[in-house]
């Protein structure tokens, strides 16, 4: 699997300067950690999950959480079990086929019609990377006894409202790694906490919480693969909800424990990789404040019409929450609908500036400061090091844009 293999070798020469690389569930945790992009929350108990899975993998997205958690009612947890392992092990024995598409322009069939078993078995190095987010250490051992073999074609767990206080994250991670002893020595299967817990999020409890989370991590690092940050339950403990006019940045109880978790578990030396929080809205509706995307690019790129199509769904927003959680040490995106997956990937993909620059950055660690490659800003060598390894990996995983390609050229490319 790699991000944007439904684009032709030729198109995706024009955009890429550097290409992509391959992924496989094989691949390095670091790596596969970065290339998560936007990962799609589906709830369990949907009636299609096995041709959902599919379609979105043949569509571009790289990375799904199957929900039995918050998105799921109480009194449906046990169907939603039962849907899951039914559809791991049909997944996992081939009886289901795959559909390829031309990326994630269209909402049609998220709705839960589906779509046709036609061509092929299901390849879970072909993607996404599949994980479940579990209620309890509980339902997920006895989800993993359940689905035996098919547990093959899981990355891992996500682990809601993480947090050691109360031993919770221990024994989620107790769990873990019974499941993993049980495998026989098979590929290890990893955890992405969600940073969303109470204890973490008001202000007397956060620092000691977030320290108690920082150890536990740290104690089991092998075992972690990413950080994901829960902003709707930090919203939920204030009473608030973000409209599709703000980001989350700008809910400032919320965008201070944002803070604070990056202080604690994103430093480069030792951190994990951090996923951004959610972005909840996905239809257009009446629009309170100006628009966020700038005419320009759009009109030299003779792309107006996809502008008017981000404007519409208000996803210049989405747009915008993206660029603040790069420049605030956050990476991907976790989504609940399809068409927000190809504006995460675009917007991850490295310009030909920034490699450039990072090129020269890493290959001069021994210090030093020098005008930019492009001639528009001053490098340091030794302050800018870290975030030139970050910017290195992320073009790995998604490839670096040809030297005239903006984020309107792949987006164009991705939301045909």
């Amino acid at each position: 699997m790699r991000h944007f293999s439904f684009l032709s070798d030729e198109h995706a020469s024009r955009l890429f300067h550097i290409a992509p690389q391959e992924l496989n569930l094989g691949s390095a945790p670091a790596v596969l950690a970065v290339a998560l992009g936007a990962t799609l929350y589906t709830p369990a108990d949907r009636p299609n999950l096995a041709q959902d899975i599919r379609k979105q993998a043949a569509r571009g997205c790289l990375s799904m959480v199957i929900c039995l958690e918050d998105s799921i009612a109480d009194n449906a947890v046990d169907s939603a079990e039962t849907n899951v392992v039914d559809t791991l092990t049909r997944l996992h024995a081939g009886s289901a086929g795959t559909r390829r598409g031309s990326g994630i322009g269209s909402d049609d069939d998220w709705t839960g019609d589906g779509c046709s078993d036609t061509e092929g078995a299901f390849h879970s190095d072909e993607g996404p990377l599949l994980f479940l987010r579990v209620r309890t250490p509980e339902q997920m051992l006895g989800l993993a006894r359940r689905c035996g073999k098919a547990l093959d074609l899981l990355i891992g767990f996500v682990i809601p409202k993480f947090e050691n206080e109360t031993g919770r994250a221990q024994r989620f991670l107790d769990a873990l790694h019974d499941i993993n002893a049980s495998r026989g020595g098979g590929r290890r299967l990893r955890i992405m906490p969600i940073m969303e817990s109470p204890l973490m999020i008001h202000g007397e409890t956060r620092a000691g919480t977030l320290s108690g989370i920082c150890d536990v991590l740290q104690a089991n690092r092998d075992d972690v693969l990413a950080v994901r940050v829960g902003a709707t339950d930090m919203s939920s403990a204030f009473g608030l909800r973000r409209s599709r006019d703000l980001t989350i940045y700008d809910v400032k109880v919320v965008a201070s424990v944002i803070g604070d978790i990056v202080n604690m578990l994103g430093r480069p030396d030792n951190g994990f990789v951090i996923s951004g929080p959610v972005w909840e809205h996905y239809s257009n509706s009446e629009r309170v404040l100006r628009p966020l995307l700038r005419r320009t690019p759009f009109a030299d790129a003779n792309e107006m019409p996809l502008r008017d199509r981000i404007l519409t769904a208000n996803l210049d927003g989405l747009i915008r929450e993206i660029e603040l959680d790069l420049a605030n040490g956050l990476l991907g995106k976790t989504v609940i609908h399809p068409t927000h997956v190809p504006l995460v990937h675009a917007m991850c993909v490295v310009s030909h500036e920034e490699y450039v620059d990072a090129l020269e950055i890493a290959g001069k660690n021994g210090g030093g400061a020098s005008a930019s490659p492009y001639g528009n800003k001053m490098n340091e060598m030794k302050p800018h090091q870290a975030w030139a390894g970050q910017t290195l990996l992320r073009a790995a995983a998604f490839g670096v844009a040809a030297e005239n390609i903006t984020y309107v050229d792949l987006l164009e490319a991705s939301m045909n």
